[in-house]
């Protein structure tokens, strides 16, 4: 027991001075966030970063703790970027929804010092970021059961805007009801049209009707101020808590794995990431899709996904997004987005990232 304590005082006397070398490190992170203030630098430097954490892992002797530290100095790039966001005045981030929403989830686990935004509709996020009064913009994107949200697709190709983070979400769809209520109470269920269709299994075997609503948390709170013990609403444990509503049922998606892929956007394109996408449009003639799809495959790229939507405006014909693996800004990616300027009519690089994701 005395080795323990012996142990506990002295990591106790390595944290004091810790903390007073962290007091010191923001400090400094405070003067280059004025800088870039008054030269216009965008907050991220992804190159910067990486050569940060590289220089100061080699410092480890250990090599078993050189991982180790390696997320312990990504973990302080992270404070760093977030503490010169609110030094700027760019830590706000926009979400569509109400508190509680999935979307306002990811944006908790992606920004945890940020001032979230609640927007009514997920245009009015891309016009909060555009406008400026939004540093980044959280929307979902695509879900493991339901699919791609392609309205927000749509809104990507119309908006000049960047996907700058991807984030992989697991979501556990709650039965939600006034406290007091029963199952055999129930006559209807509100939701967001994916969460319906991620429980619809569910739905049809307990008999209820199902409402759509514009999201989950919103449809919880209805539930709440509506007094209505017939009606439920399926979201998260966490808005259950929030609205002072019940958890009648747990686990009620149809898929076990659901997951929900947000993306963050903003005005700045990364520099470097594992991942980026494009949209591209192509001349509507034979061959013309099969001769982009040759050109990502001989240059060496892994196309994880590829997508089609109508152009606005322009019956039957479409554009198309790609999901490429690997670095953009790689000399094989350079040649790539070279070579399809002469078989695309238009191409443009969407997002440049690193997918995010967690267990819960």
């Amino acid at each position: 027991m005395e080795e323990l304590e012996r142990a506990r005082h002295a990591i106790d006397e390595i944290d004091a001075q810790m903390a007073a070398l962290f007091e010191q490190r923001m400090a400094q992170v405070a003067r280059v966030a004025a800088y870039k203030q008054e030269h216009d630098i965008p907050v991220l430097d992804a190159a910067r970063e990486e050569q940060v954490i590289e220089k100061n892992t080699a410092r480890i002797r250990d090599a078993a703790l050189r991982p180790y530290y390696a997320e312990f100095q990504k973990a302080a790039m992270a404070v760093s970027r977030q503490y010169q966001a609110h030094a700027l005045g760019r830590d706000t981030v926009a979400y569509q929804g109400v508190e509680g929403a999935f979307a306002h989830i990811a944006l908790t686990r992606l920004f945890p010092q940020a001032k979230a935004m609640a927007c009514p509709t997920w245009a009015d996020v891309f016009d909060r970021v555009e406008q400026g009064s939004a540093a980044y913009g959280v929307l979902p994107f695509e879900n493991s059961h339901a699919g791609d949200v392609s309205a927000v697709l749509d809104l990507c190709y119309g908006h000049r805007l960047h996907i700058v983070e991807m984030y992989d979400l697991p979501v556990t769809q709650n039965l939600l009801a006034l406290p007091g209520a029963a199952l055999g109470d129930l006559r209807r269920v509100t939701s967001h049209p994916q969460a319906l269709s991620q429980c619809e299994r569910f739905i049809r075997g307990v008999g209820l009707a199902a409402e759509p609503c514009a999201n989950t948390a919103l449809a919880a709170r209805r539930v709440a101020e509506s007094g209505d013990r017939t009606l439920a609403a399926i979201a998260s444990a966490e808005t259950a808590e929030l609205y002072g509503l019940q958890v009648l049922m747990r686990d009620i998606n149809t898929d076990g794995d659901n997951t929900t892929r947000f993306i963050v956007v903003g005005k700045e394109l990364p520099a470097r990431g594992n991942r980026f996408s494009l949209l591209f449009t192509v001349d509507h003639k034979a061959g013309a899709l099969a001769r982009v799809i040759q050109a990502i495959g001989a240059a060496g790229f892994n196309m994880e996904c590829i997508k089609s939507r109508p152009m606005p405006h322009v019956p039957f014909e479409y554009y198309f997004y790609v999901e490429l693996v690997g670095a953009a800004d790689a000399p094989d990616a350079r040649q790539l987005l070279a070579g399809l300027e002469t078989v695309c009519r238009t191409v443009r690089v969407l997002g440049i990232y690193t997918r995010k994701g967690e267990t819960v």
